[in-house]
């Protein structure tokens, strides 16, 4: 039986809440000064992952007891051990190899240190994560009737590892991009390497919504701890990916504009009859593709480290592609907003935006 560990932490002080109903009692400030203090546990054992190669695998869901915020806002070398922490929890479960769920994967050097102080290999999940968000925004594209090739795409968080690979896959079949990020300089070199690269126009800023109401597809991947995006702002017919955990898109805005589709990225049917005995919000046998990329590796008996870093292998998002199709993973339904889009859906998006 192949085994793997992954690691998860609250968003915010809510999914703490969730998980112990006690400390609904407690005032926020006083739960994270907690947490800070709280060593790494196991949260829940996953069971029943069979891939159609009848190869098996189980594993655990190990927790990092930061929220969010705690991440960006702790010294990185306190956080890092946190997580560090949590990845020997792991290797005493037996675990052969480690992902890195949420903010743990990009907090300092996006899992290079992790790895450096584990006995087991680490990934972010990150490649696996790029390959089916593109797979949902193109099926999107279709089904909206939206040629990409033809659309302006805005990248938001575009110099980040995700941002950056997606940029660059985006920049081979499409011809309009453009890039939002925090740091003019390192937003200035990607967009020198897309052009000089790809035969691709690229636009770049650090004003969000400026660009906003140009976008016809928008890709956010931002490692903001608040929603990033005005849907007041976006063009009518537009498709937002929205890949960011916390969201970028707050639900209770998003849910104010019928002419725009908003689809969850990342999000893949495990094959078997998968329990992860932990409720994070999804369809029975449906997970993160970030979670999924470390049971895809653990089912091949790829035990290396994969995925980490600022700088993402374009081959290697070919790669656990292949080996995900290899092993039975499928990218679910699309779906907004954690609820599956339907035919009617994209039909009354589709017809707003005729009829405007």
């Amino acid at each position: 039986m192949k085994k793997f560990g992954f690691i998860i932490h609250p968003l915010d002080v809510s999914d703490i809440a969730r998980k112990f109903p006690v400390s609904r009692f407690f005032s926020d400030r006083l739960l994270e000064k907690v947490l800070k203090v709280v060593p790494a546990f196991k949260a829940s054992h996953i069971t029943g992952i069979e891939s159609v190669k009848g190869v098996k695998a189980e594993g655990y869901f190990v927790c990092c007891p930061l929220t969010a915020r705690q991440m960006i806002e702790l010294p990185t070398e306190e956080v890092i051990e946190k997580i560090i922490d949590a990845g020997r929890k792991a290797e005493e479960l037996g675990a052969e190899i480690v992902g890195l769920g949420a903010f743990t994967s990009v907090v300092g050097d996006k899992g290079l240190t992790v790895a450096q102080n584990l006995n087991i290999p680490v990934t972010t999940g990150n490649s696996y994560t790029v390959a089916t968000a593109l797979e949902g925004i193109r099926l999107a594209s279709d089904i909206m009737g939206i040629d990409m090739g033809k659309s302006n795409i805005l990248i938001v968080g575009a110099t980040g590892s995700i941002g950056k690979a997606c940029s660059k896959i985006l920049a081979r079949d499409n011809k309009y991009l453009m890039l939002v990020a925090r740091r003019e300089e390192r937003l200035k070199e990607l967009a020198d390497e897309l052009r000089t690269g790809y035969n691709v126009q690229v636009e770049t800023g650090i004003d969000l919504n400026k660009l906003l109401p140009e976008a016809d597809i928008v890709v956010t991947v931002s490692s903001s701890v608040d929603s990033l995006i005005d849907v007041s702002l976006l063009k009518s017919g537009a498709i937002v990916c929205d890949i960011a955990r916390p969201r970028d898109v707050a639900e209770e805005i998003a849910l104010k504009r019928d002419d725009i589709l908003v689809i969850d990225g990342g999000i893949v049917e495990v094959p078997g009859e998968v329990e992860f005995n932990l409720n994070f919000g999804f369809p029975k046998g449906t997970s993160y593709a970030c979670m999924a990329e470390t049971m895809i590796l653990s089912l091949e008996g790829r035990y290396e480290n994969y995925s980490l870093g600022a700088e993402l292998d374009l081959e290697k998002i070919i790669e656990i592609s292949n080996l995900a199709d290899k092993h039975g993973f499928r990218l679910s339904s699309l779906r907004s907003l954690e609820r599956e889009v339907t035919l009617q859906q994209v039909s009354k998006v589709r017809r707003i935006v005729s009829s405007t």
